[in-house]
C-alpha cells in the first residue's frame, strides 16, 4: 500500500480516538495527536530533524474546524465575552504566528522533550485539577496583551488550542467559568488559524519534506484526523452522560504520563 494512503487510513483511526475522547473528557486533541504522529510520520520519509515540527504543525491545523464548531456553539449560548476581544486577540495572533518561527530555531529533539514535559504536566493537572482562586479585577490592556502572547506562543509550540492555559487565567481574573471556556474556544480557533499559517510559511522552503506537505503541515494525516474526529466527537459527548468520566479522566491522565515519559526518554 502506498505510504501516503497508509498514513491517511491510520489517521482516520487516530482522529476517531481523538474525537471520541475530546467529546467524552473535554480534552484538546493535541496531547493525543502529536505523540501518535511522532510514530506514524517517519513511514512517509519525514526526517527526524523535521518530525516534531510537522507533528505539532499538523496537530495545530486539525484544531481549526473543531475549535470553530465549539466557538459557534458558545457564541449562540451567549458564553463569549466579546469585550475581551480587543485587548486579548492581538496578542493571541502575534503569539501563535510567532510560535512557528520560534519552533524553527529549536531542534526537533529539544522540541520533543519540551512537549513531553508539557504532556506530563497537563496529565497531572487533568488527574488533580487545581482550584483557581477567583480574583476581583481584570488586568490592564498591556498585561492582557503580554499574557495572551505568552499563552498563544506556548500553545503554538505545543500544537494545542491553549484552553488549558487561558481558562485558568481568565477564571483567576474573575470571569465566570462558562465565559472563560467560551472565550477560550474563540481564541483556540485563532491560535489554530494563525499558527497554521505561520507553520505553512515557516516550512515553505524546508528541505526534504515529502509530497503531500504544505509547509510543515502534512495534508494526508490532517485530512484523516479531521474527517473522523468530527464524526466521532458526538459519540464521546453521548457517552459522557453514562460513562464514569472522572475515573476515565484519571486513567487517561496516567496513560499520558507514560506517553510523556517515553517521549522524554526516547
Amino acid at each position: 500500500m502506498d505510504s501516503m494512503l497508509q498514513v491517511f487510513i491510520i489517521c482516520l483511526f487516530l482522529g476517531a480516538v481523538v474525537g471520541f475522547f475530546a467529546g467524552l473528557l473535554g480534552i484538546g486533541g493535541g496531547l493525543i495527536i502529536v505523540p501518535a504522529l511522532l510514530y506514524i510520520l517517519p513511514s512517509v520519509g519525514i526526517s527526524v530533524t523535521q518530525l516534531t515540527h510537522v507533528a505539532i504543525a499538523t496537530s495545530l491545523a486539525s484544531i481549526i474546524l473543531t475549535s470553530m464548531s465549539s466557538a459557534t456553539a458558545h457564541h449562540k449560548r451567549g458564553n463569549v465575552p466579546w469585550h475581551l476581544f480587543k485587548p486579548i486577540m492581538p496578542g493571541i495572533v502575534v503569539g501563535s504566528l510567532a510560535s512557528a518561527f520560534v519552533s524553527e530555531q529549536i531542534s526537533s529533539d529539544n522540541l520533543q522533550q519540551t512537549f513531553a514535559i508539557f504532556v506530563v504536566l497537563m496529565a497531572i493537572q487533568m488527574a488533580f485539577p487545581l482550584k483557581v482562586k477567583t480574583g476581583d479585577d481584570m488586568p490592564k490592556f498591556a498585561m492582557l496583551f503580554m499574557v495572551s502572547v505568552l499563552i498563544a506562543l506556548i500553545a503554538g509550540l505545543m500544537g494545542i488550542g491553549g484552553g488549558v492555559l487561558l481558562v485558568p487565567f481568565l477564571s483567576y481574573c474573575g470571569l465566570q467559568m462558562r465565559q472563560a471556556v467560551g472565550f477560550s474556544s474563540v481564541t483556540g480557533m485563532f491560535i489554530a488559524i494563525s499558527g497554521t499559517i505561520g507553520y505553512v510559511i515557516a516550512g515553505f522552503d524546508a528541505p526534504n519534506l515529502p509530497p503531500g506537505a504544505l509547509g510543515f503541515i502534512y495534508l494526508p494525516a490532517l485530512g484523516g484526523i479531521i474527517i473522523s474526529s468530527i464524526l466521532c466527537a458526538p459519540l464521546g459527548v453521548k457517552a459522557a452522560s453514562t460513562w464514569p468520566t472522572p475515573v476515565l479522566r484519571k486513567i487517561f491522565a496516567c496513560l499520558l504520563v507514560v506517553v510523556g515519559l517515553k517521549l522524554l526518554l526516547s
